[in-house]
């Protein structure tokens, strides 16, 4: 059966209502500040400074340095003890025994870690070391571990810690180390295969200037030999400037007698180091003379030291090695003191 379904007539469409106009786009330049703008604010462009916050406006900028410093780059608290007036230098407040250190490493240029314990620290290495690490951290002093001498000895090698100063420390020590004005002050390591024998000066002053203060000797100043070697040689050189024609070992001779330096076997034999100093509160002077002795001593080199009338020190393992390698003259051994 076909049912006949009648269709809708078409209806008219209402008139739509009125589109509004889009936006008018931004143009160029608003768009370009607008994409600056944003840049500036999530990627921070170097070219746009970024507005400080207020926390940080608030700090200066060294302080908000310190705070962001890692752990172990913060500098060592500084504590003074109690009736103690520190000494500034440009905002550095040094210690007593700060101040007395970095005049004994300047006079003598380097000076082992264990021998100044005991000689500004009365023992007490656990200060010392952190007293050095403060100095290390401002750039006054250097700490190194270097290598003993083996002069055919067997073993392991022994290692020996020193300290030398910076320039900035020997700038120190000469305003505050309380050091006479004509004392020379020493920065760095010049030879270090050298560092133990010259190391070995200071412990040998110690012992002999002890004796010195004993006998009523004061203000105590030190030439080691690199000063004493630069007095001859400029007065060996005025000298032949002065008579060209004149024999050297004359004018060696000449220069001897000045410094009050012996002359043998046509040389002019200089020391480690010369104490000098005052005596009956500095109406009189007078001198001596140290050298250090090691197992490297040739028995020529020896003898004239021991010529010279200097005197000798040696450590109790140099001594051994010296007594071993000159048998037919132990006369020279028994004026070496041991250190």
């Amino acid at each position: 059966m076909r049912l006949d379904i009648p269709q809708e007539l078409p209806r008219k469409r209402a008139p739509e209502a009125p589109r509004s106009a889009p936006p008018l786009e931004a143009g160029p330049l608003e768009q370009r500040r607008e994409r600056l703008t944003n840049l500036r604010d999530e990627r921070r462009m170097p070219n746009i400074p970024r507005p400080e916050r207020k926390s940080e406006v608030s700090q200066p900028r060294e302080q908000r340095d310190r705070t962001h410093r890692p752990p172990h780059d913060q500098p060592i608290e500084r504590r003074v003890r109690r009736n103690e007036i520190p000494q500034t230098i440009v905002g550095l407040s040094l210690r007593e025994e700060e101040r007395k250190a970095l005049a004994e490493i300047g006079r003598f240029r380097v000076v082992a870690t264990h021998d100044l314990a005991e000689s500004v620290y009365d023992g007490n290495r656990s200060q010392l070391q952190r007293d050095l690490r403060f100095l290390e951290q401002k750039g006054m002093v250097e700490v190194n571990a270097v290598n003993a001498r083996h002069d055919g000895r067997r073993g392991k090698t022994e290692r020996i810690e020193v300290v030398t100063l910076t320039r900035e420390g020997r700038d120190a020590a000469r305003r505050i180390g309380g050091l006479p004005e004509d004392q020379r002050i020493y920065a760095g390591i010049v030879k270090p295969r050298e560092v133990e024998h010259d190391a070995q000066i200071y412990r040998a002053y110690r012992k002999h200037a002890e004796g010195i203060e004993q006998r009523g000797g004061t203000n105590l100043r030190v030439k080691l030999d690199f000063e004493l070697k630069s007095d001859v040689q400029k007065a060996i050189y005025a000298a032949r400037k002065a008579e060209p024609e004149r024999d050297m070992a004359e004018i060696k001779k000449q220069v001897a007698q000045q410094f009050e330096l012996p002359y043998i076997h046509d040389g002019i034999q200089i020391p480690d180091a010369r104490i000098e100093y005052e005596m009956d509160q500095g109406s009189r002077s007078g001198h001596e003379d140290i050298e250090v002795l090691t197992a490297a001593y040739s028995p020529g080199h020896l003898r004239a030291k021991a010529q010279s009338g200097f005197n000798l020190y040696a450590s109790s393992s140099d001594r051994s090695s010296l007594t071993a390698r000159i048998e037919g003259d132990h006369h020279l051994i028994d004026n070496i003191l041991e250190l």
